[in-house]
């Protein structure tokens, strides 16, 4: 049975989907087979790997309008599919309020594919809502990117304590996998400090690996392909590479 990774943080453009698309290319290059799910309307990761267009979608699944397996496409990397994601999603927030059970709709879904994969990534949308929810119910393990400014601080703890009360009323087993830090510009003392005080708190949470601010990244999914295709020698590319390896290392 394989693992589910979900990927969190309510706040906007702090790399979260990069690295969805980059840490799972490069799980699936050390030879794990893995799924990426977008589970953002907006779909950025599904255009981040190049299936932006395709139908069905995640929508549709959830809909049970078709079977998850036919919401799978192949990428450009070896071992790695993905489902995408469409507006279509935007719709089930409003559709799941009344429904039964409304947070446990994309662990149904998952839990059909989950043997045949060692890994499934979550993609979830920059909030706290119900799409969000679903991902943490669905998932074994959540990881949470964070870039280096102050209010990273305050986004946080309000989201600790989400995790926290999902861990108390729907999904019990939920791990905090670890926290990581992107958009890193050693250049500021912000940037610095912000990490010391993460670290010295979160301790044996925190990866010591550090993505850094980096054009090639910021490129690579204009071209629907992750960093390993687009520069792999780029910093960004070896920095996820490094992340990677914890990632395993973990479990």
């Amino acid at each position: 049975m394989g693992k589910t990774f979900v990927f969190v943080n309510q706040k906007g453009g702090v790399g979260k989907t990069t690295s969805v698309i980059n840490l799972g290319a490069y799980i699936a290059l050390a030879g794990k087979k893995t799924l990426l799910i977008d589970f953002d309307p907006q779909g950025n990761m599904s255009s981040g790997v190049g299936i932006q267009k395709k139908r069905p979608t995640v929508y549709d699944a959830l809909a049970q309008k078709t079977s998850i397996k036919n919401t799978i496409y192949p990428t450009t990397v070896k071992n790695l599919s993905a489902i995408p994601a469409s507006i279509d999603l935007s719709g089930a927030t409003v559709e799941l309020v009344e429904e039964a059970d409304r947070e446990f709709y994309l662990k149904n879904i998952i839990e059909t594919v989950k043997s045949e994969y060692d890994y499934i990534l979550i993609d979830c949308p920059p909030s706290l809502g119900i799409l969000t929810l679903n991902g943490l119910t669905a998932a074994d393990q959540v990881y949470i990117p964070l870039q280096c400014e102050y209010f990273a601080l305050e986004g946080l703890t309000l989201l600790l304590q989400t995790v926290q009360r999902v861990q108390q009323n729907l999904n019990p087993s939920l791990e905090i996998g670890g926290i990581f830090f992107t958009m890193f510009d050693s250049r500021t003392n912000l940037a610095q400090e912000v990490v010391q005080q993460v670290s010295s708190y979160f301790k044996d949470k925190v990866f010591s690996t550090i993505v850094p601010r980096n054009v090639r990244l910021s490129e690579a999914p204009s071209h629907g392909v992750p960093i390993c295709n687009y520069d792999a020698k780029c910093t960004g590319a070896r920095s996820y590479e490094k992340l990677a390896d914890e990632v395993l290392n973990r479990g």
